[in-house]
């Protein structure tokens, strides 16, 4: 058994576009594409379409003709399916190892100290499991810190000699990997700062790797200096078994069509409320203020962008008194005769409510309250967000964000569970 510090770090591949081929096997091994919020711009691609040229990030009605004529399948964002199927990944990555980290929606670090001397033979074994469990491919790299983890994984997907694995277990190994990448390609260096490595003479993995630890620091950040160690097998980054709680918790969307009406605006922001105090519900904290914006396209003339922030009365996560307060926020930010495209609002100054203080002149939210909230929290949980919501959000609808592909949500609503024919 293997007693030195080594870490794994499964990433789903092009995870959106592999999640809409789960329940389409005959999308497997074709292009697929999937779209950003109201259809806006290409966000996730197949390997297919990646190799016919498709770029990330190209806005949809500039790529449709050539998606067309390839025959690229193409689909809106299903986050409700997303989501779901990441939960499935992460529950049977867990059996693989006793320390994980769940770093994003698609990624997970496994600590794998203690676990069997045949790394590689050990990673495909989670990639086989994976894929029969869910029919998610993954790529695995395996290394002694996290960011030569995260470098393992990226010749894991791009070297099919190894058809999903990567272990770099010794210096050798990752010398050879660190020469051969551009310093971008390092996690955590982005644009700017490979703009200034540039300029002193950094350009690969290596060099960085290489360079002096104190003198970069100086330079930059003590998180480049902890890079540096990192590339060079020091651990300096723990796993984070409990996902820190956020302090601010937003919930931004662009409009399906240009709203020039308040209450069709204040309905959208009435369920983007919604939405972020279902999050700060489940990570059991309380609100203390709130910020409100709505804007114009930038991309058209008179562009108009306002924003404002609002205190609660008390720490709170009562659906109904956030509602109001955004309400009363946004009619003050609202100018008629313009063409909104985009609202969002944000919760701040988050407490855990366990250590909450109670104002002197105040009790703050009441004990009916925090039922009513359990309660509906309990119902939603259990029938699918929205089951039951405030009738501030409105019924129609007709605001709500453009969703022309979108996907049935296969395992999250009883009337889109798969249909199974057995000849």
């Amino acid at each position: 058994m293997r007693s030195t510090l080594m870490l794994a770090l499964i990433d789903c591949n092009s995870f959106y576009a592999s999640c809409e081929q789960v329940f389409r096997p005959d999308l497997r091994g074709k292009p697929v594409v999937v779209l950003s919020n109201n259809d806006g711009f290409i966000v996730a691609r197949s390997k297919e379409a990646k190799d016919l040229g498709i770029d990330d990030l190209v806005r949809y009605r500039d790529a449709e003709a050539f998606l067309r004529q390839h025959k690229v399948a193409i689909f809106s964002s299903n986050y409700p399916l997303y989501g779901e199927i990441s939960q499935r990944v992460m529950q049977t990555l867990q059996q693989f190892s006793p320390r994980v980290e769940v770093y994003s929606i698609d990624e997970m670090f496994l600590d794998f100290t203690g676990m069997p001397d045949d790394l590689n033979n050990y990673g495909h074994t989670i990639r086989q499991t994976v894929f029969k469990h869910t029919r998610i491919p993954v790529g695995v790299g395996i290394a002694p810190s996290k960011t030569l983890a995260k470098l393992a994984n990226h010749v894991a997907k791009k070297h099919r000699q190894g058809n999903g694995v990567c272990v770099l277990d010794e210096p050798l190994k990752w010398e050879w990997v660190q020469r051969r990448l551009p310093v971008a390609k390092v996690w955590g260096v982005g644009r700017r700062l490979t703009l200034h490595l540039a300029k002193l003479g950094i350009h690969t993995a290596w060099d960085l790797a290489t360079s002096h630890p104190k003198t970069i620091r100086r330079q930059t950040s003590i998180c480049l200096e902890k890079t540096i160690e990192e590339l060079n097998g020091r651990s300096c980054l723990e796993l984070e078994e409990q996902p820190q709680a956020k302090r601010q918790i937003y919930c931004t969307r662009g409009f399906g069509q240009r709203l020039t009406d308040l209450d069709a605006i204040e309905q959208a922001v009435s369920l983007y409320a919604r939405r972020a105090v279902e999050k700060l519900q489940q990570q059991r904290h309380l609100a203390q203020s709130f910020q409100v914006f709505l804007h114009t396209s930038p991309f058209e003339p008179n562009f108009y962008s306002r924003s404002a922030v609002g205190q609660l009365p008390y720490p709170a996560d009562d659906l109904r008194l956030i509602t109001r307060c955004v309400k009363d926020t946004v009619k003050t930010l609202y100018a008629p005769n313009y063409r909104f495209v985009k609202a969002g609002i944000g919760l701040l100054d988050l407490i855990d409510r366990r250590y909450q203080q109670s104002d002197l002149f105040h009790g703050g939210q009441s004990l009916r309250d925090e039922r009513m909230m359990a309660t509906l929290h309990q119902i939603n949980s259990r029938f699918g967000k929205g089951t039951v919501h405030l009738a501030a959000e409105g019924f129609t609808k007709k605001w709500y964000m453009r969703q022309q592909f979108l996907s049935p949500e296969y395992l999250t609503r009883w009337a889109d569970l798969p249909t199974v024919r057995c000849n």
